[in-house]
């Protein structure tokens, strides 16, 4: 296989699994295009390894097995196996980009956390969760992209992250309920005083609706946040970061508009919608235009 081939691969699952990323990449020049859709590919292979194996011993092994791909990418190219797109692809990555270890080592804890499928029992525990699968990923974008400001951007980045998983995890929680798991803090549920069996029949009652709000809150603070370090990616990056933040912020939107019943409808974007989004991107990053 070449790395021609294995970038492909990697370019091709983006494109079927996440179409809001897939969106955002267009903006970045081919190279780096072709980076981000590696990185996606190698983190989304890595969630598969997990919510994809019937048992706990099953997902350990395949996440093991996940590892192993991403190690051998990082011990340099004698290493990489030339049938293994993710590692040719990896390897074609760090070759170009100086995207950190210790970001995948992240990643890898937070999967790993899922294998069991443990309550989450306070809200630092779900944020920590939250950088580790997904607020690491900034850490592996930023060196693609390219910045200037140093660890606060890449901060705003992890808090980027962080706020585009909070709202997977808004929109996901009667899917999740169904897969018996539960992202939803358990000191959260008890102050709220939310059943969670009542959630199982989906009933989306007042309680529910509160701590929805409050989660919808601390994630609209992570946005902003986020937002403050997209304009110190450089080039058009800044806008393809943009178009996906812009992505998920209006499914967040979309959830308020359902009356936050996340138990019987998921809330989406449809492509025309996603499109809209496109001019508001540019003027959030570069202002007004003309």
């Amino acid at each position: 296989m070449t790395d021609e081939q294995a970038i492909d691969y990697c370019t091709q699952l983006t494109r079927e699994h996440s179409s809001t990323f897939f969106l955002g990449s267009r903006f970045f020049s081919p190279d780096k295009r072709k980076a981000v859709a590696v990185i996606y590919a190698v983190c989304r292979s890595g969630d598969d390894a997990v919510d994809e194996s019937p048992t706990a011993a099953q997902r350990r092994i395949t996440l093991r097995s996940w590892w192993d791909h991403v190690s051998r990418a990082y011990e340099g190219p004698r290493t990489v196996r030339d049938h293994e797109p993710l590692e040719l692809g990896l390897r074609w990555v760090l070759d170009r980009y100086d995207v950190p270890r210790s970001a995948f080592e992240e990643l890898n804890l937070g999967l790993d956390s899922d294998i069991e499928h443990a309550p989450i029992g306070t809200m630092d525990e779900l944020i920590l969760y939250c950088r580790r699968v997904a607020g690491v990923v900034g850490l592996m974008i930023a060196p693609i992209a390219g910045y200037h400001g140093g660890p606060e951007t890449l901060d705003q980045a992890v808090a980027l992250g962080q706020a585009m998983q909070l709202t997977n995890i808004l929109r996901d929680v009667g899917e999740d309920l169904r897969r018996d798991r539960c992202y939803l803090p358990r000191e959260l549920l008890a102050r709220y005083r939310v059943d969670i069996e009542k959630l199982r029949s989906g009933v989306v009652d007042q309680h529910y609706v509160d701590l929805l709000e409050d989660l919808a809150a601390r994630t609209q603070a992570l946005y902003r946040q986020g937002w403050n370090g997209i304009p110190r990616l450089h080039g058009a990056a800044a806008t393809a970061v943009a178009v996906a933040a812009l992505n998920y912020e209006g499914i967040l939107r979309k959830l308020r508009q359902n009356s936050y019943d996340n138990l019987t409808r998921r809330a989406y974007l449809r492509p025309l919608e996603r499109i809209a989004l496109i001019p508001r991107a540019v003027v959030g990053v570069y202002g007004p235009l003309g």
